[in-house]
Parts: C-alpha cells; structure tokens; sequence
C-alpha cells in the first residue's frame, strides 16, 4: 500500500468522525508492511482525528514476526492482536509453515509469551480443518492449560477452483456440529466468566438480550468494508470479487463508498433467506448463517448455509441449556469478557 492511498483512507474515514472509528489490519501478512507503516498509521490517525475522537486499531496475524519492538508498539497504542493458532504442535503444524516448509507452531508460541511481556492484547483464531476438528478436548483443554481467555473458532470450507469440488481439508457440516456441542459442554464447565468463544457468547449475548455479537448471524452485512492495497474496496473480506467492487478510494471518497448501491444491496442480501429457513424454529438466532456460507452448495446467496445441519444440531442441543447458564448472570452483571471483542481504544489527543 503506498504512502499516497495509506493517507487517502485514514483522512477521508476519520472526517466521518464516527464516535469511535475502527480500524482492522489484515493480510496477507500484515506484518509484512513493516512496523513503520504502523507507526505512520498512528500519526495519520492523530493527524486527522479531531479532538476527543476514539479510534481503535486491530491486527489478524500468524505472529511469527511478532518481536519485543512489536508488542512494545501494540501495546503502547492499544492495539486488539489476533494470532493465529490451530492448536497444540501437531496439529497447528501440520498446515501452518512458513515459505521455506518449516513449522511455525514454536514462533506462534514465543510472540505469545512476548505479547504477556508487556501486556499486549490479543485473543487467538482457530481455523478448523479436517486435522484439528474431530479433536475439540484436546483443543479446549490445550487452549485452557495455555491460559487464553478469547477464542474465536472458524470452519474451513473451500472449494477447488478446478474441479469445483469441497476440499479435503475442510470441515464437514456434521464435523462442525459435533464440535460445538462437545465445545460448549466444555465451555459451561469450565465457566463462561473465564473464558470468551466468540460464537458461544454471541448465542448466549442474543438469548439475554436479542443481540448478537458474531456477525454470521446478524440482521444485515453492513459492519465495514475492506480496501485492498490498491485502494479498490469491497463490501467484505469474503467477497473481494469484481461484482461485489464498490469503488476505489483514490477515485471516490469513503463516505461515498458506504452508501453505494452495491453495499446496500449486499448488506440487505442477508434477509433474503431460503424458504426453508422461513419455517425453522431456529430462524431468528441464526438469519440463515453467512453469506459465503450460502454460496457453497449452488452459489446462491439466498441458499440455505452449508453449516445450516451443524446450527440446527447445535442448537437442539445448546438452546435447552441456556435458561439455567443465563441465570447465573441474572443478579450480577454480566462478564465485560463475554460480549464484546475486548476492544483497545485509542483516544485521538488535541493538535498543538
């Protein structure tokens, strides 16, 4: 990304003046630009943002790269670290190497312990594959014994362009299932208060209050947008694709971007759910899962999920249980860990 477009996004996204502007760096590799870029992120951040604006900034990273200067620098700005972990060595190995065929598990661990260093935050992302999802004890009990305390779980379903044909490494929709009922059995053992799983708090977050925090089951598609490092922006990081293009920053101001016709009919492209999600009894907790979700079986956004057997599995099995976990919390207030991402503020200072 060049210092030209870099300038470009943070000017025109702070003059929205959003009571609090967020701002979350992907990859790729992230890292990969160099601490530098994050340094000039700041500066353009309190360059452009007015007095008293708050600004949060978060990074998704595979953490190998992750050193004392790093977490140093994240710390001190307040940055919200996602590192990537698959689980313990044999299994977060065996798809995880770097570009020489080297593992990367030791590395992912270091940044860890460097991170706790100097209190970086950070939770981890686990991406389910054909190796790690038939294993949720061992997960749950490796990612306890490590002391994380924010996980968030992904299921892996790619396609091969080629064959057009689902991957064999991704995940099953009965593999999936299985994991988040024996996930939550461990979970609600363990204690909700201890330990935040993003899709699990956003189940329990909608059974209290009717809110979601997980995306994938949220009303509309219109959190963000994503700007790729040549400045061309898209309605989300899971359709970077030409008919989903908004526009290009160097061409049309964000503000302008937000309100495109395409973004709007993206984000109300969520509602329109299979008939078959019109009779499920569990329509309103899951709005027909996520759109890339939708597209698998026959590329149609308006399909069931290819998940859509998991959630109902899941939530036979879960939703019986939330009347007596929902209690505990009935009289104290509900754990800050529970319902939202653990987000870092940054505070934009008044210029000199």
């Amino acid at each position: 990304m060049s210092p030209e477009l870099l300038e470009k996004i943070i000017a025109d996204i702070m003059k929205l003046n959003f009571p609090v502007t967020n701002f979350a760096w992907q990859g790729g590799e992230p890292t990969l630009m160099g601490l530098d870029f994050y340094e000039k992120v700041i500066k353009l951040q309190q360059q452009f943002g007015q007095s008293g604006q708050s600004v949060s900034n978060s990074l998704q990273t595979n953490a190998i790269l992750l050193d004392d200067n790093w977490c140093k620098f994240l710390q001190k700005y307040k940055w919200l670290v996602g590192i990537s972990l698959d689980g313990p060595k044999h299994l977060h190995d065996h798809y995880r190497k770097d570009k020489a065929g080297k593992p990367t598990f030791d590395k992912v661990i270091t940044a860890i312990k460097t991170a706790r260093k100097y209190n970086t935050q950070f939770n981890v992302l686990v991406l389910l594959n054909d190796q790690n999802v038939t294993k949720p004890d061992e997960l749950f009990d490796f990612f306890t014994e490590l002391k994380i305390k924010y996980l968030q779980f992904v299921p892996c379903i790619e396609k091969n362009p080629a064959t057009g044909r689902i991957t064999d490494f991704s995940v099953t929709p009965k593999q999936f299932a299985d994991f988040l009922c024996t996930t939550f059995d461990r979970w609600i053992d363990f204690g909700p208060e201890n330990l935040s799983i993003r899709i699990l708090d956003s189940i329990m977050s909608f059974y209290l209050n009717q809110r979601h925090t997980n995306c994938s089951f949220a009303n509309k598609c219109d959190d963000y947008i994503v700007i790729e490092h040549n400045g061309d922006a898209f309605c989300c990081d899971f359709f970077v694709e030409q008919q989903y293009k908004i526009g290009n920053v160097l061409e049309t101001n964000i503000e302008k971007l937000i309100q495109s016709d395409i973004k709007r009919n993206f984000a109300k492209a969520k509602s329109k759910i299979h008939n078959n999600c019109l009779i499920c009894t569990h329509s309103q907790i899951c709005r027909g899962g996520c759109l890339k979700d939708r597209l698998v079986l026959n590329n149609n956004l308006s399909d069931t999920s290819y998940f859509c057997q998991s959630y109902k599995q899941f939530f036979d099995y879960a939703l019986p249980k939330l009347p007596q976990i929902a209690a505990k919390f009935a009289n104290r207030d509900i754990p800050t860990n529970l319902y939202d991402n653990n987000q870092q503020i940054l505070n934009i200072k008044a210029k000199k």
